[in-house]
């Protein structure tokens, strides 16, 4: 993949952290949106889970120099934070109303009008690959493919309902410390890298951990809220005509709800990689079992070609290109399963 570790390391670094910060404003308030690359690329749109931010739910990824080769070669990154979850934001106000999750969907669409963006590659985590997975039901047009991350689409079961509502609780009154910072963690990550009592957090946990006590927790509450009233979009995924690749942790708390997605999309255009230890939090947690299955995903699109490592990343996203070979499990290249592709630590 062209660059070297090193030298890849040192771009991401200058990459990640001098990217462009716009606020957009949209029909359902202003958003913070961070650009990094050559915007002549195509457009590659993600999007964090509850109470992170793309420093918190992206950073392992880019950092992780084959992704970041392969995705920063590739695509022009934008990545949305959701309303308030930008560093330094300040608590937004009780008078302004809670977005519905379709609210939440249409600010994606207005962030491609402000950029003047087309059709877009988007990549979500858990509630970030719902807004997505809406986003692409909606603007079908404007979605040339979805990589998902322990994505839900399914509206709450009454557990989780009752969790939300519990934690929603604590989150307005007391943000986001002591038990609601152990339960978002929990949410993220498994228990491999939090620790016990014979092994300490990772260092992945430690850092995240002190990025949750710089969120506001009455934005955290809002963004919660609307995730909480998600309804269900299993009728509409079968309208999607785009590639779907799913990424979930083998102990993630989502992972019966990416096999019950993967079962209801269209089987041509969609696999479903299972990351054995790991917990929700792919990118962070194991992002380098991410890389191989990408690097195939995106050959469907043109965008990656091993045997022209020097050819131009600007390539034409169109779903014509697809190749029908790529669009199975076996072509993925890793152990084929009935519903699901699994993907060891050793890939």
């Amino acid at each position: 993949m062209g660059d070297s570790s090193g030298s890849v390391s040192v771009d991401v670094e200058r990459i990640f952290f001098g990217g462009k910060e716009h606020r957009v404003r949209t029909r359902h308030g202003s958003l913070s949106v961070s650009v990094y690359g050559d915007e002549d690329k195509p457009a590659l749109v993600t999007y964090p889970d509850v109470a992170l931010n793309h420093m918190s739910c992206f950073q392992g990824l880019f950092f992780c120099p084959e992704a970041a080769s392969l995705l920063l070669h590739s695509f022009c990154v934008y990545h949305i934070t959701p309303q308030g979850h930008e560093l330094g934001a300040a608590p937004i106000s009780a008078d302004v109303p809670v977005p519905s999750v379709d609210d939440l969907a249409d600010q994606v669409a207005d962030v491609l009008d402000f950029f003047s963006l087309g059709s877009v590659m988007c990549l979500g985590v858990t509630a970030g690959a719902y807004v997505l997975t809406l986003f692409a039901t909606k603007y079908r047009e404007r979605v040339l493919g979805l990589m998902l991350v322990s994505p839900v689409c399914k509206a709450p079961s009454w557990s989780e309902w009752l969790y939300n509502k519990v934690l929603s609780n604590l989150l307005y009154y007391y943000g986001t410390r002591g038990l609601v910072k152990e339960s978002l963690l929990q949410r993220y990550f498994s228990m491999d890298v939090r620790g016990n009592g014979q092994d300490p957090e990772s260092e992945i946990v430690q850092a995240c951990r002190s990025l949750l006590d710089e969120r506001q927790g009455a934005n955290v509450w809002r963004f919660l809220q609307a995730i909480s009233r998600r309804h269900d979009l299993t009728e509409s995924l079968k309208k999607l005509k785009c590639r779907t690749l799913i990424f979930v942790g083998e102990n993630s708390q989502f992972h019966a709800d990416a096999v019950h997605m993967t079962t209801k999309l269209d089987r041509r255009y969609c696999a479903l990689v299972e990351v054995q230890a790991c917990g929700s939090l792919v990118t962070e947690e194991q992002p380098h079992a991410m890389v191989i299955p990408m690097e195939y995903f995106l050959m469907g699109y043109g965008l990656y070609r091993p045997s022209q490592q020097e050819s131009s990343p600007r390539s034409t996203l169109s779903p014509f290109c697809i190749s029908p070979e790529l669009l199975s499990p076996e072509s993925m290249g890793v152990k084929l399963k009935p519903i699901k592709t699994r993907i060891s630590l050793n890939v």
